[in-house]
């Protein structure tokens, strides 16, 4: 490397140049789970192949290649936010991945449902139910992840959920009733999308956001992790798992007969059935 990495600049997503920071992607790693040894290896390596105006995409990806050959538990949760960029196209397995998390909070869920507010009827993504708890769940999925949700569409789902909420009032069904509107989306929200949230009462979810309670958080204490994090499917059967209503890596754990349907071969199935145990 013809310069030290402390002063090479770095291409952000949106194409500003920043100071490489050694720690961020140090970060990252712990996250995933790796070792400290692991860590140290990944650095190394890394550092002897960046060299000035590399995008960060390309550090990305020449950290998980060097990682995955360490360990696929900790590739699996290193990738999972590009993961989740790929449970597309549509939003669909999104939801379905949200009503997951839900679930293993406890709750019984309903993906897709119409329901009557007090002016029009609604489609709901995700409606969770636990005791005395109601959850109505917008999810909204993106597939850049330069891609925010901002605070038009923090309105519009507020909206919503108070037709909806009104509705259950008229009723009289909101008696002991704790209502709760939740937005949900794979990447980021702006600053007064947030703001909006807080001040409306919606529980807003993000990537990173809110700290300590993020979806990345969400999956780690779950333990439930997408089928697109997993470097043994193609993308052909990624997505004919999605169709099936697979999105989970558990899902997948020991179901040699999908798999078989698929293609898969005697030793692909057991390199698979590998990593899934290893992540899970």
């Amino acid at each position: 490397m013809p310069e030290s990495s402390n002063n090479l600049k770095v291409r952000k997503n949106d194409g500003t140049l920043v100071p490489y920071d050694e720690n961020k992607l140090t970060e990252a790693l712990k996250r995933s789970g790796a070792s400290a040894q692991h860590i140290e290896l990944v650095n190394q390596k890394v550092n002897k192949e960046i060299y000035d105006g590399i995008p960060t995409k390309k550090i990305f990806k020449l950290a998980y290649s060097i990682l995955r050959n360490l360990s696929d538990h900790s590739a699996g949760r290193y990738r999972l936010k590009k993961a989740l960029m790929k449970i597309g196209p549509s939003g669909y397995p999104f939801e379905h991945f949200v009503a997951k998390l839900l679930e293993s909070d406890g709750y019984a869920t309903k993906t897709g449902q119409i329901i009557h507010g007090k002016c029009v009827k609604h489609e709901v993504d995700v409606v969770a139910e636990k005791e005395n708890k109601l959850v109505m769940a917008e999810c909204k999925f993106h597939r850049s992840e330069g891609t925010k949700s901002d605070v038009k569409i923090s309105l519009y789902v507020r909206s919503r959920f108070t037709d909806i909420e009104n509705q259950l009032r008229s009723e009289g069904q909101n008696k002991g009733l704790i209502f709760q509107a939740m937005l949900v989306t794979n990447t980021r929200f702006t600053k007064d999308a947030i703001d909006f949230g807080k001040c409306s009462g919606m529980k807003l979810i993000s990537w990173d956001y809110p700290q300590g309670r993020s979806l990345k958080d969400w999956i780690d204490k779950a333990g439930l992790f997408p089928i697109t994090v997993l470097k043994g499917l193609t993308q052909s059967e990624v997505v004919a798992l999605l169709d099936k209503g697979l999105v989970l890596c558990r899902q997948l754990a020991d179901n040699h007969e999908t798999l078989r349907d698929l293609g898969m071969t005697t030793n692909r199935l057991n390199k698979l059935n590998k990593e899934i145990k290893a992540l899970i």
